[in-house]
């Protein structure tokens, strides 16, 4: 059973004042020049899934300008049969507020039901840039197997900016710290568990996939050493680390000293070596993985947001990825500048335009 957006109202959001949107769960493929306001579409169908979107934006930078009212996103989503009414909007810049079918939720109740995951065009240069972005994108992954990775994460993140704040000050009370090293060593193994097991899902849907693109060896390595391997150890290793950690103002050791390392497995090439080319087919060779093991463990593909990925692929690829999309039965929402982009798709697809004027963005066709 298909996972998919099958009603979307943006409202105030970025440069759209008003949109709507009627759809069925094929691909959704928009097309328009740069700057239209197609991403903020994709942005928009990313905020029914936990998290900041695709943009990692505050509430208040998604609002449309000049009017600052706040934005409201509405939608329905078909998921296993069932079907949602799902609320999320913002009040002058405030947090973000999700209602379900009537009633207040929490992103983790959002995360049970939409499955969503995807590829942007910042995301081209993940495995040449820094660690974070590829914890992020590795954990953006682990949350759509397990929904309730993101409130480890944020756990773990606060606890240990507030130990580090105790570090920075010369604290050397092991009171204040004792309270913080429980949450931070609870929360850390979690989080670390979570990503070795999406990495599980991820290498065993690589090696079961006839597919067009490249598979990608994948490991979490530590940046000081082996990671612990219980809550305990981490703690202990966390008490154990205090001094040196003062000396360095900042927390050495744990899941934010993470790094996703990745080879292209037929080469035997590091990913951060291959070709612009090559490490394009990695990410979307790991985001289609991902969507096969979310159908098998769930039944049902995730919402896949591909962002200008047509452009970037020559016509075989292209054709591939298209296939692969519609095999899984997923919906994909895709950008393009041009309808020609999409052409392979046919009435596999279901096809808008996004136009510009006067600052205001306009959706047509479907």
């Amino acid at each position: 059973m298909a996972l998919a957006l099958t009603e979307l109202t943006v409202s105030h959001f970025r440069s759209h004042k008003l949109a709507r949107l009627s759809l069925d769960s094929r691909p959704v493929a928009i097309h328009g020049p740069n700057g239209a306001g197609k991403t903020n579409i994709l942005e928009a169908v990313s905020l029914f899934s936990p998290g900041r979107g695709l943009r990692r934006a505050s509430a208040a930078e998604m609002t449309r300008r000049p009017e600052a009212l706040g934005w409201k996103l509405s939608g329905v989503l078909d998921a296993r049969g069932k079907r949602h009414e799902i609320e999320t909007w913002s009040e002058g810049g405030a947090a973000r507020q999700i209602r379900i079918d009537g009633k207040l939720a929490s992103q983790v109740d959002l995360g049970k039901l939409a499955r969503i995951v995807w590829l942007i065009p910042s995301m081209d240069r993940l495995w040449i840039e820094g660690a974070e972005g590829r914890r992020r994108f590795l954990d953006r992954m682990a949350l759509s197997f397990d929904p309730g990775h993101a409130e480890a994460t944020l756990t773990y993140e606060k606890a240990m900016r507030e130990r580090n704040r105790l570090l920075k000050d010369q604290v050397h009370d092991p009171h204040w710290y004792a309270a913080l090293e429980d949450q931070m060593a609870e929360a850390g193994y979690r989080v670390h568990r979570a990503r070795l097991n999406t990495l599980v899902h991820l290498r065993a849907a690589q090696e079961q996939a006839e597919t067009a693109f490249p598979a990608a060896d994948l490991d979490l390595v530590q940046a000081d050493g082996p990671m612990p391997e219980t809550p305990g150890e981490l703690r202990d290793a966390l008490a154990e680390n205090r001094f040196r950690d003062m000396a360095a103002g900042r927390t050495l050791i744990g899941p934010h000293r993470s790094d996703l390392t990745g080879v292209y497995a037929a080469k035997g090439v590091p990913a951060r070596d291959c070709s612009t080319g090559e490490q394009k087919a990695l990410l979307i060779s790991l985001i289609l993985a991902n969507a096969r093991a979310l159908s098998r463990l769930s039944g049902a593909p995730p919402i896949l947001l591909l962002d200008e990925v047509a452009a970037h692929l020559d016509a075989g690829r292209r054709r591939a990825l298209y296939d692969e999309i519609c095999a899984l039965g997923a919906q994909a929402w895709m950008t393009g500048t041009g309808p020609e982009l999409f052409s392979d798709l046919g009435d596999r697809a279901q096809v808008f335009e996004v136009r510009e004027t006067d600052g205001i963005s306009e959706v047509v066709g479907g």
